[in-house]
């Protein structure tokens, strides 16, 4: 069945869009699903009075606040303290308990929230290891490095102010405890904060951070096609140590993966990484990852956490 020439021509616009995207912001957003891409771009286009993608290209050219509208539509930055509340009861039942009794009292703990949006995630590792660990082990030992591609959203997650309907999820308690009023906000605790390290990161081209002890990356994966999401999870592989576990979310289920990750909880999407015993599985691993230079400058941005590498 041959495509009509009018939905050719606009494909091939759209993949010229995308890379406009690529070449003058950084973002590279190819590796995502077309059909999801379309519809919230559409969203932008339909709100201009646009009809096609080349007319959008234009208007991009002349109008560049355009593009934080177009990034945010496209990015979704939906987020939440203690999102999916069974799933963080999990984490620190079971999960971070583990994890700290195969660590010797003073090893560092290294944890990346990848896609971290507006912060609320990062915090909430940050509220659930310093439960665990008492204050001063969480500042002595835990470095939890947030990345997103949006900067606007990170501009945000640095400033650590929420409204009081954001802390809503948050048990009161732990508001108490975590979070100082500042005017009408709430601001999480200063002390704590310097263990939280954001930056910009794009999953598909930058290297991973490595050595890590937990990767939380919940419901990120979902917007990429398959090919880029085996490249991804190739990379988490290479960034976790050897009894690393990664958290994903709901809709991301890892099954073509299977040879990277083993289940440790499949309901709440936790998995511990799979050593690869052979020098024919790390090499397909490598190849799978697109080689990815550790030595990067998020490697250089992100120093590890006193103690070791």
């Amino acid at each position: 069945m041959s495509v009509p020439p009018d939905e050719a021509k606009a494909a091939q616009e759209f993949e010229a869009l995308l890379e406009y995207l690529k070449q003058n912001r950084g973002f590279d957003f190819t590796g995502y699903k077309r059909a999801s891409l379309r519809r919230r771009v559409a969203k932008r286009t339909q709100s201009l009075h646009l009809e096609r993608y080349g007319d959008y290209v234009d208007y991009l050219e002349v109008h560049p606040e355009e593009f934080i509208k177009l990034f945010n539509t496209i990015l979704i930055n939906v987020t939440a303290f203690f999102r999916d509340a069974p799933v963080w009861e999990f984490l620190s039942a079971e999960v971070i308990p583990r994890l700290l009794a195969e660590k010797k009292p003073h090893d560092p703990i290294r944890i990346w929230s990848a896609g971290c949006s507006s912060g609320e995630e990062a915090y909430t590792l940050a509220i659930v290891f310093a439960e665990a660990l008492g204050f001063e082990d969480f500042r002595e030992r835990v470095k939890i490095y947030a990345t997103d591609a949006d900067e606007e959203a990170l501009v945000q997650a640095r400033q650590a102010s929420y409204s009081a309907r954001d802390l809503q999820p948050v048990p009161a308690e732990l508001r108490t405890k975590y979070f100082e009023e500042a005017g009408t906000r709430c601001v999480f605790r200063p002390d704590l904060r310097r263990s939280v390290i954001f930056g910009r990161h794009d999953l598909i081209q930058d290297a991973p951070i490595s050595r890590l002890d937990l990767l939380v990356c919940r419901n990120t994966l979902m917007y990429f096609n398959a090919e880029t999401q085996a490249r991804i999870l190739a990379r988490f592989h290479f960034a976790l140590s050897d009894t690393g576990r990664i958290f994903l979310g709901k809709a991301e289920m890892l099954l073509t993966r299977a040879n990277l990750f083993t289940p440790l909880h499949l309901k709440h999407r936790v998995f511990t990484k799979v050593s690869m015993s052979t020098l024919r599985d790390r090499l397909l691993t490598v190849t799978q990852a697109g080689n990815p230079e550790f030595g990067n400058h998020l490697g250089r941005t992100y120093p590890p956490a006193r103690g070791g590498l």
